[in-house]
């Protein structure tokens, strides 16, 4: 049978955590099992004693504690370590992202089109109406990757992106934040992996939610999407 990895980078979501663990546990994934690594990046707000209560819950979920808080890309990394499966999905663990779509997610690899599919909020599913500055930024990185290595992609910031494991294990990845979206994207595109896009359902938070990315973050990502074009 084979297996689906799900690395979860979780920092400060005390609110949110148990159920999002609770959806990937039960998503519906045909054929498949699944291993869940849960990566706490530091948490400060009582996280941690959520999840070391859930580690005792049976070997479903793996869960690592990191000494400090240093990043979502930090996160990812370490967590990566750890995956067994035959592919791998980054799963936020703030309910913005449903787990019922990884059905969908896999199904172009695993009909061979796509050695990467990336779950796209801009396809048309279901979603909340978008911050509009957020909107914007996403718009501006969308189009600057597009012209920098020449694709189409709607959605560079997502954050469901399924891959064949041996991808993600071979893009020897550095950022420690959120860079570490565009360098994921940058590094696949210039080893020509092929990028699928599919829509996804998105549930996305405001800032009184709790939503971490500041509008710096997207400066950032521009930055990382030129350097490591050059």
């Amino acid at each position: 049978m084979k297996k689906l990895s799900v690395i979860m980078p979780v920092y400060n979501e005390k609110k949110t955590i148990s159920e999002t663990a609770a959806q990937v546990k039960k998503s519906a994934l045909p054929g498949f099992k699944k291993e869940i690594i849960i990566v706490d990046d530091g948490s400060t707000d009582g996280t941690r004693d959520i999840l070391k209560a859930l580690s005792k819950k049976g070997r479903t979920f793996r869960i690592i504690f990191m000494d400090k808080n240093i990043g979502k890309g930090s996160a990812i990394r370490e967590g990566i370590k750890y995956i067994t499966g035959d592919y791998v999905i980054i799963q936020d663990a703030d309910l913005e992202y449903d787990p019922a779509d990884y059905v969908h997610l896999l199904a172009p690899i695993e009909q061979g089109h796509a050695d990467v599919v990336y779950g796209s909020r801009f396809l048309g599913g279901a979603h909340r109406s978008f911050l509009f500055w957020n909107y914007i930024a996403n718009t501006i990185l969308n189009f600057t990757t597009n012209i920098l290595y020449n694709t189409l992609l709607t959605d560079m910031e997502t954050c469901y992106k399924m891959f064949k494991a041996d991808v993600i294990k071979g893009l020897d990845l550095r950022s420690n934040g959120f860079k570490i979206e565009p360098e994921i994207t940058a590094k696949m595109l210039k080893k020509k992996y092929r990028i699928y896009e599919t829509l996804i359902n998105f549930y996305g938070r405001g800032y009184a939610d709790g939503k971490k990315m500041k509008a710096i973050d997207g400066f950032k990502a521009l930055w990382a999407l030129i350097k490591y074009r050059f």
